[in-house]
């Protein structure tokens, strides 16, 4: 898989993510995500149902999410994201999309979706299956 998925970070938080966070790091999961997965599990499948307007892969497999925090208990997730480049027409709205997608995932109660630019994003942030897909390799 691509080296963007060790910058990916799951991170135990409270609802104010002010607690001390532990960093655990995302493994891909499988697509086909059943109900007794975690959290975690169910919030990444989500992910990979949205995809970029104007590339035809996922936001998850193109590497546009950088932080992923879980607080299983109290189904809360935040999320940092950014898009592939600053002038991406659906700047504005995107990020509300993502929110709203996974506010519909089974144990979510509190969603948020923040939009960053730091790191820039680059090709190399995508999976191998995303690459493959476009054919870059």
């Amino acid at each position: 898989m691509g080296d963007h998925l060790k910058d990916i970070r799951i991170k135990s938080v409270s609802t104010l993510h002010q607690e001390r966070r532990q960093d655990i790091p995302v493994e891909p999961g499988s697509p086909a995500v059943s109900p007794e997965d975690g959290l975690r599990e169910r919030a990444i499948a989500a992910l990979r149902t949205i995809y970029d307007p104007e590339i035809p892969v996922n936001i998850y497999e193109l590497g546009l999410i950088y932080t992923l925090d879980v607080n299983e208990s109290d189904g809360v997730l935040y999320v940092e994201m950014t898009l592939t480049a600053p002038g991406c027409p659906v700047a504005q709205t995107f990020p509300g999309t993502v929110e709203a997608r996974l506010r519909e995932v089974e144990g979510v109660e509190e969603v948020t979706v923040k939009l960053v630019w730091e790191p820039t994003w680059t090709q190399d942030r995508m999976t191998e299956a995303a690459r493959l897909q476009l054919g870059l390799l």
